[in-house]
């Protein structure tokens, strides 16, 4: 597979207001795309931007957003990045297909989401039978992390922060940290979702104690489901009257 058949150009735009997280985590973003608008003028007074940034915490609770959302508040192309389709059997392969990457992005300006980050960034003191290998793989990726300018983005995501090895970890200045949403969060992500649709629609049971990705496919799904039931009816009733 060619190398770049990996990447995906994600061109979703995504506001920072349709983001469902805490506002600990919104002030944070906000301050980092200040800093970002104002990169030049900061320069002047030699301080360097924050452009390394962690996301963890639970799956589906919006971290991919998160780095579409900032994104699109700094008018960047974002390149997306699975690490789990990324990982080559020959650690050598991976090393240069991830400096080729980040080549790409710095060239670019963009923005770089490195997905399932714990797939690279796994700690070398872990007994993995290749341990070697990843070690020197992620040695590449702290070199890589090292020397990444400040006009371009670094966003990195895991599930599994634990995993990740320490030296890594130290790189990041932002670290932010997703829980599942809460059930007042829940049901005010249900209202936002549900307007769109027609009021007679939207009357749905609503299942809490999920994620907001979880929530959201159930909504498309209940949504699709009597959009089409609607549909067949009409076209059932006009056949009768036809007849």
């Amino acid at each position: 597979m060619n190398l770049f058949e990996l990447v995906i150009n994600d061109t979703e735009k995504v506001a920072l207001n349709d983001l469902h997280f805490s506002q600990e985590n919104k002030t944070t973003l906000l301050q980092t795309i200040k800093e970002h608008t104002y990169i030049e003028e900061l320069k002047k007074y030699n301080l360097a931007v924050d452009n390394k940034i962690l996301l963890h915490g639970h799956s589906g609770c919006g971290k991919t957003t998160t780095a579409k959302a900032i994104a699109t508040s700094l008018n960047k192309k974002i390149i997306i990045i699975n690490l789990s389709t990324l990982i080559d059997a020959k650690i050598g392969e991976t090393s240069k297909n991830l400096k080729a990457i980040f080549d790409r992005v710095i060239s670019e300006k963009a923005v770089l989401f490195l997905d399932e980050f714990d797939q690279i960034g796994k700690s070398r003191d872990n007994n993995d039978k290749d341990v070697a290998e990843m070690k020197r793989l992620v040695n590449t990726l702290i070199q890589l992390i090292d020397y990444f300018p400040n006009n371009s983005l670094l966003i990195c995501a895991t599930n599994y922060y634990d995993s990740i090895d320490t030296a890594l970890l130290r790189r990041f200045q932002i670290k932010l940290k997703f829980e599942m949403p809460n059930e007042n969060e829940l049901l005010a992500y249900y209202d936002k979702q549900l307007e769109r649709f027609p009021v007679h629609f939207q009357d749905i049971p609503r299942k809490l104690n999920i994620s907001y990705a979880e929530a959201k496919d159930y909504i498309n799904t209940t949504m699709k489901r009597q959009i089409i039931a609607e549909l067949e009816l009409q076209n059932q009733k006009l056949s009768e009257a036809i007849l």
